[in-house]
């Protein structure tokens, strides 16, 4: 992928390879089916990308990052997601954070500071929300969140896809404090790894395997005082934390799950290029039936990218899209994803049997993309916020 991208000040483009360059990926792309067939985490990739700085594409130039914008961290995932989905969709979670603490800088909220300071000093940041069973997701939690005389909170529940699980160093999560006066209060904070952390090894998964994404047993796990990022009502909320995780999260992800879309289309390309037909003597490129379906491939990847970025642009820019911002953001997730396994799908049927070998890497992709669906916001939830935008809510 060639595509250039913004800072967020416009005033110039950068190259996305100064940040992501070419022999990282294809060293990447290399590793990709290993860590899939052995289901073991990308550790190498990791270790390259920290060394190259990608962990820290999201902080501000001033505490030692690359000063990026989202809408060039969204490209650049798209890019890291067309060499190996599982590695981009684990980084993405480390990205979340740090790119909530650039929503927060960026409109003057202090407290996750550390996380960008952390971020550059090489710590790894873990996602901790998702709860079996809990469609709430950022409006409600399971976890038990106890508070501390000194100010910090002990955490006890069980989470569930816990990417990074055998690496990250902080994990950021939510708990539901039930028991102080203005109780009850949803709490937004990060725990180290300690012995109260029990990660489970129960990633065995269809696809996304290389993510490792555990489940992760917090047993009391304490996040002190200056770890407590927010303490908010449970339900909507206009809260900066609720908008933060929500915008960069589906941003993110409709990111990766565009970049798989991209690799799935050049490898039909590829192969309809390079494929003879017996019958013709031409190549499958010169089949009228084949071109209409790479057109139609082409056509609905097209459309996301621009989405992304301008989405994400806005952002960037402290636009303000009011109510409409949670449509905007769960829509272009869902489409992205929509869009991912609507290409790939197509990609196998126009590369022919050959991809139906676990070996071939759209077999991989086949099963990386149905991922998607399990992501908030899932397409019952995207279409509910839809449908409340666009008809008022339901009557009671």
């Amino acid at each position: 992928m060639t595509t250039t991208a913004r800072p967020a000040d416009g005033r110039s483009e950068i190259d996305p390879a100064v940040h992501l360059p070419d022999d990282l990926l294809e060293r990447i792309r290399e590793r990709a089916p290993i860590h899939d067939r052995e289901n073991t985490f990308p550790q190498q990739d990791l270790d390259e990308l920290r060394e190259a700085g990608y962990l820290r594409i999201l902080v501000p130039a001033e505490r030692g990052g690359a000063g990026l914008g989202l809408e060039q961290a969204a490209i650049l995932q798209q890019r890291l997601a067309s060499a190996a989905p599982a590695t981009a969709l684990a980084i993405n979670m480390h990205l979340v954070w740090t790119g909530v603490a650039k929503v927060f800088s960026d409109r003057g909220v202090t407290g996750l500071e550390f996380v960008q300071d952390g971020a550059v000093s090489g710590e790894v940041f873990a996602f901790g929300i998702s709860e079996g069973g809990n469609d709430l997701v950022l409006f409600g939690s399971e976890t038990d969140a106890s508070p501390r005389q000194d100010g910090g909170y002990s955490f006890t529940g069980t989470k569930i896809f816990t990417s990074l699980a055998p690496v990250w160093t902080k994990l950021g999560l939510h708990g539901l404090d039930t028991t102080s006066p203005d109780a009850p209060k949803l709490v937004f904070a990060f725990v180290d790894r300690t012995d109260a952390v029990v990660t489970s090894d129960d990633w065995d998964t269809l696809g996304m395997r290389a993510t490792q994404s555990r489940t992760t047993r917090l047993n009391g796990a304490v996040a002190r005082p200056e770890h407590v990022v927010r303490r908010i009502d449970p339900g909507p909320n206009p809260d900066p934390i609720v908008f933060g995780i929500f915008s960069v999260f589906e941003i993110l992800l409709a990111a990766v799950y565009t970049g798989i879309a991209r690799r799935a289309l050049d490898l039909a390309v590829e192969t309809v290029q390079r494929r003879r037909s017996k019958k013709t003597g031409t190549t499958y490129s010169q089949d009228p039936d084949i071109r209409w379906r790479i057109a139609d491939m082409g056509l609905a990847y097209d459309a996301l990218p621009p989405q992304i970025a301008a989405l994400a642009r806005d952002v960037d820019a402290l636009a303000d899209h009011g109510g409409r911002w949670f449509t905007l953001l769960s829509g272009v997730k869902h489409r992205a994803v929509s869009m991912a396994k609507r290409v790939v799908d197509d990609a196998i049927l126009t590369a022919g049997g050959g991809a139906y070998f676990s070996s071939h890497e759209l077999s991989r992709l086949y099963r990386d993309v149905i991922a998607g669906a399990f992501h908030p916001s899932d397409p019952e939830s995207a279409h509910a916020t839809a449908a409340t935008a666009w008809l008022g809510p339901l009557e009671d």
